[in-house]
């Protein structure tokens, strides 16, 4: 059974820092990419960002220049670091795994910026 896990999510004052990760159980081949989504309340979910299996990173224009997305492959890992954190960047957090017959999502963990 595959199994996405999150951690790292708190309450963290405006222009401060974070970092999210998701870890992966279970044996998931074939992985083409791994990706972060949020979602505020009363809001659709959201593309964060992408980390591909060929090393490529993608941004939203939202968190370009203030999020950095790393994977660790052999321990099945993917983070997000985040900093200069605005409180518009509250939200759920999601890591999601793409593979080629298969998606996963992670039960999300929640960042709340706030002074």
């Amino acid at each position: 059974q595959v199994q996405l896990v999150e951690s790292g999510g708190g309450l963290v004052q405006p222009g401060g820092s974070l970092r999210l990760s998701c870890t992966v159980s279970g044996s998931i081949s074939s992985i083409s990419s791994m990706r972060w989504y949020r979602q505020a309340p009363g809001k659709q979910r959201e593309w964060v960002a992408t980390v591909t299996r060929s090393g490529g990173r993608y941004y939203a224009d939202s968190v370009k220049g203030r999020f950095t997305i790393s994977r660790d492959n052999a321990e099945n890992t993917v983070d997000l670091q985040m900093s200069s954190l605005k409180p518009e960047d509250t939200a759920v957090y999601y890591c999601k795994v793409v593979a080629l017959r298969n998606e996963y999502w992670g039960q999300g963990t929640q960042v709340t910026v706030s002074s």
